[in-house]
């Protein structure tokens, strides 16, 4: 299995706190790669796959995921974690912008949204 990137997901009070969060971070050098108004995804100009994402909500899913983890694979993924016994919180599912992703609930009750960018 092959990991391309891991990026941390932070919910936000407001609309006007994705703002906020896009101007401070910009002072670090993040750049907006994607604005859906609910969730904004900041990423470094320079490293692309470093990367920062903040939610007002979660819109397809049932929470807010902590962490996002890109894979190559995400149907075998799902297949290992779901044999795995780990708690599925979100099975997997094709959305309108790309990705096929599902959410699984880690060791100490974070929530890991785990997605494949579709070609």
């Amino acid at each position: 299995m092959t990991v391309r990137r891991i990026m941390p997901d932070f919910q936000v009070a407001s609309p006007e706190a994705l703002t906020a969060h896009r101007d401070f971070y910009g002072l670090l050098g993040f750049r907006e790669a994607m604005d859906m108004g609910w969730v904004v995804t900041l990423a470094s100009p320079a490293n692309p796959t470093a990367q920062i994402s903040f939610f007002t909500e979660e819109r397809t899913a049932p929470v807010v995921p902590d962490l996002s983890v890109e894979v190559e694979d995400v149907d075998a993924v799902y297949e290992v974690v779901r044999a795995s016994g780990a708690e599925i919180v979100r099975e997997p599912a094709d959305e309108e912008w790309g990705v096929r992703r599902f959410f699984v609930r880690d060791p100490d009750g974070r929530v890991v949204n785990v997605l494949t960018h579709r070609t």
